[in-house]
């Protein structure tokens, strides 16, 4: 099992800090969202799902695992999430994983969950990029852990890394993150609501190859 904690962090730059993403133009970058939404009294920008890959759509696929039902497994190489059901079937998530020297393996829990969490950028980020604030306010349309996150903890210890939103859709499906995983916002509160604390995390490098993309057990998942 390896956990390269390499600057560790708690979330990934997303828009606040420079260089972690190459950002399109403006103009394409609004692109990606599609009007808005309100969640437990916040108001955020829609993800534009038809601009998005359906390869990266939350769906439901044949997958064969020995992992128990309810295991979250993430592989890194071909960036899906995948929460095991019954029936050889899993729900699969697109996500943007960790940039080389960031990128992590092994097994953890979900030991903490929030809803709109406070970002507050480890010191090591921000030697890095001092122009950084020492926190953003959850709910803040600058705050890039979304609407949820869903801290890991590996023997009872925080690991740094995280399953969160992004204000970064365009990132999902790459290697872009500071270590944690990132998700549509909408695919982020999905799996907040089917992770219980104690939920079983695996990070893979690639396990894909079990997982039969093709035999889809149903459409995508409507967009919250």
């Amino acid at each position: 099992m390896m956990w390269n904690r390499r600057n560790i962090v708690l979330g990934g730059l997303a828009l606040l800090g420079s260089g972690a993403v190459r950002k399109p133009a403006l103009a394409a970058a609004s692109s990606y969202f599609d009007g808005t939404a309100v969640d437990n009294g916040v108001t955020y920008r829609s993800t534009n799902f038809s601009k998005i890959d359906k390869r990266w759509h939350r769906q439901v696929v044949k997958y064969f695992s020995s992992e128990p039902i309810g295991t979250v497994v993430v592989d890194t190489r071909h960036h899906f999430l995948y929460v095991i059901m019954e029936n050889k079937t899993a729900i699969r998530y697109g996500v943007g994983v960790g940039r080389e020297g960031f990128k992590w393996f092994g097994r953890a829990t979900i030991d903490a969950k929030s809803l709109w969490p406070r970002w507050t950028p480890p010191p090591e980020m921000r030697k890095r990029h001092p122009e950084l604030p020492e926190f953003v306010d959850g709910g803040s349309p600058k705050n890039p852990l979304g609407p949820r996150a869903m801290y890991l903890h590996r023997d009872g210890v925080d690991t740094g890394y995280r399953f969160h939103g992004t204000l970064e859709p365009w990132s999902i499906g790459k290697d872009a993150s500071s270590g944690c995983i990132r998700m549509f916002n909408e695919d982020a509160v999905d799996l907040y609501q089917r992770c219980p604390i104690g939920t079983a995390v695996q990070v893979l490098p690639h396990i894909a190859d079990q997982a039969d993309s093709t035999a889809q057990l149903g459409q995508a998942a409507p967009v919250e």
